[in-house]
């Protein structure tokens, strides 16, 4: 199963190549007890914040608490804004929206598409990270929010 993943990834970004989509994503910064939530995809090496693709008819709120429940089976109370971003990058015009909350319920459970999860402390995670997820955690750190800009 994790070879097909990967491989739908593959051809995914072959796409975005030549037809250069404009998509809409959604993360997450969770927070528990000053340990910040990160997970690892089956496709890719890099621990990542949480989220996903924003679908057709579906607000940002509705979209991080769709990839949330299906992901890591995580029901979210309330978040805020952290930041808005554009990502260039593998041939697409991605905008990401970054929300942060501290109140949620946790269920222990991941998809097929989550190789793991795990809360670290909050100093210790830029270890393993993924570029964009590196900078917005050093953001996070200094207090820079809401932040508008390159992801």
């Amino acid at each position: 199963m994790k070879f097909i993943i990967k491989f739908i990834h593959i051809i995914s970004k072959i796409k975005w190549k030549i037809i250069k989509p404009i998509t809409i994503g959604v993360r997450i910064i969770l927070i528990d007890n000053n340990k910040i939530l990160l997970v690892k995809h089956t496709y890719d090496n890099y621990w990542y914040l949480p989220g996903g693709g924003v679908k057709k008819g579906e607000s940002f709120e509705e979209a991080i608490c769709r990839e949330l429940k299906e992901e890591l089976g995580i029901e979210i109370d309330d978040m805020n804004l952290f930041g808005v971003y554009n990502n260039f990058s593998e041939g697409k015009n991605d905008n990401i929206i970054i929300f942060e909350s501290e109140n949620f319920q946790m269920n222990n459970k991941k998809s097929i598409e989550i190789e793991e999860f795990k809360f670290c402390e909050i100093d210790d995670t830029l270890k393993g990270l993924s570029p964009g997820t590196k900078r917005r955690l050093k953001e996070y750190l200094e207090g820079n929010k809401p932040y508008f800009g390159m992801w």
